[in-house]
């Protein structure tokens, strides 16, 4: 009985660590679609602070567009998959991208 009482509460006692474990995954980036909404958005605030001109926001929105299309055709090529070169291009294409939206906005 006392053995099981205390795996009980070693057990309560390791949940909170196992449970940020889960939900704070080891990624360093972001997934590709998270990021296009997160530049999305942050576009869209450019545009509405006043930081961005109509011209730069539509260039800025001519180049995502761009990558999404990329995206697209990557996907369309694997069976609707994004092999590892894939990802790396979209990830640097996504990075210059984020480059472009600071200069712009600064």
């Amino acid at each position: 009985m006392k053995l099981a009482s205390f795996a009980l509460a070693a057990a309560l006692a390791l949940t909170p660590a196992v449970i940020f474990a889960q939900t704070a995954p080891n990624r360093p980036d972001p997934t590709i679609n998270q990021r296009k909404a997160d530049q999305q958005d942050r576009i869209a605030q450019g545009a509405r602070s006043g930081e961005l001109s109509p011209r730069q926001t539509a260039h800025l929105e001519h180049q995502e567009a761009g990558i999404n299309r990329q995206e697209r055709s990557m996907r369309a090529h694997d069976d609707g998959h994004l092999t590892a070169h894939d990802r790396r291009t979209l990830n640097h294409r996504q990075n210059v991208e984020s480059r472009r939206i600071y200069r712009a906005k600064h």
